[in-house]
Formats: C-alpha cells, sequence, structure tokens
C-alpha cells in the first residue's frame, strides 16, 4: 500500500512538473494584473472565470480527444505551436503599434480577454496541450488530469492576486508598463513560432 501511493506520488510530481512549465502561470500574471489594471472586482473575476473555464474545456477536450484530433485534421505539433504563436503575435503587435491591445480591452463596457488569449493560447496553448498529448499516453488519464487540474487551481489563485497587485503599483505604474508587456507577449510568441519550425526542422 505505501508503495502504491509513493508511486502515485511520484507520478503525479512527474506530471505536474510539466504541466506548471508549459502553462507558465506565473509568467502569465503581470499580463493579466496590466489587462485587469483598468477593471472591477466583479468584471475582474468575470474574466478570470472565463479564462479559466476556457482553459479547463480545452485541456480536457484534449485529454480526452487530443491525439485523434490531430490525427483526424492532419495537424502536427509544430503546426500547432506556430498557429498559437501567430495569434499571441497579433495581440502584441496591436498593443504596441495601434495602442488597441489591453488598455482597450480594459476600458470597454464589457472587455473580453478572458477567453482569448489568457484562456487560449497563454494557460490552454500549444505547449500545455501537446504536454497534455503526452502525458496522457505515458502516465494515464487520471494521474494527468489530476495534475492539470491542480495546475488550474494554482493559476486561479495567482491571478486572484492580480487586484492587490495593481492597488500595490498603481494603475499609472502599470500603465507604464504596459508597453513592456507587450513586447514580452510579441517574445513569448516568437518563441512559440521558432519551436514550431524546430520541429519541421527536425
Amino acid at each position: 500500500m505505501l508503495q502504491l501511493l509513493l508511486n502515485v506520488g511520484t507520478g503525479f510530481i512527474d506530471t505536474f512538473v510539466p504541466i506548471f512549465v508549459a502553462m507558465d502561470p506565473v509568467g502569465t500574471l503581470p499580463l493579466v494584473v496590466a489587462w485587469t489594471s483598468q477593471l472591477s472586482a466583479c468584471e475582474r473575476e468575470r474574466q478570470l472565470r472565463d479564462a479559466l473555464i476556457t482553459a479547463l474545456a480545452i485541456g480536457v477536450l484534449f485529454l480526452v480527444a487530443g491525439q485523434w484530433l490531430l490525427a483526424i485534421l492532419g495537424i502536427q505539433v509544430g503546426d500547432f505551436l506556430i498557429a498559437g504563436g501567430l495569434v499571441l503575435l497579433v495581440l502584441a503587435i496591436s498593443d504596441l503599434v495601434t495602442g488597441g491591445g489591453h488598455e482597450a480591452r480594459g476600458s470597454g463596457i464589457r472587455p473580453d480577454f478572458g477567453v482569448v488569449p489568457i484562456g487560449t493560447p497563454l494557460l490552454a496553448g500549444p505547449a500545455a496541450l501537446t504536454t497534455l498529448i503526452a502525458l496522457v499516453g505515458h502516465y494515464g488519464f487520471l494521474l494527468t488530469t489530476l495534475a492539470f487540474l491542480a495546475n488550474l487551481l494554482i493559476a486561479w489563485r495567482l491571478f486572484q492576486s492580480a487586484g492587490q497587485i495593481t492597488r500595490l503599483f498603481g494603475r499609472n505604474g502599470l500603465r507604464a508598463t504596459s508597453k513592456v508587456i507587450s513586447i514580452l507577449l510579441a517574445a513569448i510568441a516568437v518563441r512559440f513560432i521558432r519551436e514550431g519550425l524546430a520541429t519541421f526542422l527536425r
């Protein structure tokens, strides 16, 4: 019994860590802070709830049928990485060039950035989804699902601190860093595209 628990614990850690690295909720937190700095507490909660529900739905879909979906559509991992990178790059360029990024989304009557890009492709993005598919094949559905849900819970708790961070730095301070955040978002996009191209070169 003890050996079984140890094996389960080890397996959970082995699945939890790759998913955490792929989802990178800590790296996504500055983006969440910038995009929610202009929102009321109620609207911030709605956006974060939409993001988590989106990530959960897409993650479960790929846990259950990811390999089948990619095979039936003829999509390779590299295709997935490049597509996700292009989506992020368009958003980042919009922020930098037109000013129509997070400031516009955060100042409207009903801003919508919870589903895209926070839910996907930042949380449930190409790296996370391909990681889920690989882990299901190696560790099984139950263990991988538990690790994925644990990571979503951590992301939820981190993102809930966005309000405190906004109050700490102030809206003007966050606005001053918005362009830097956009550059970071563009860098993440380029990384996705680069990794996708590398899979074809290999």
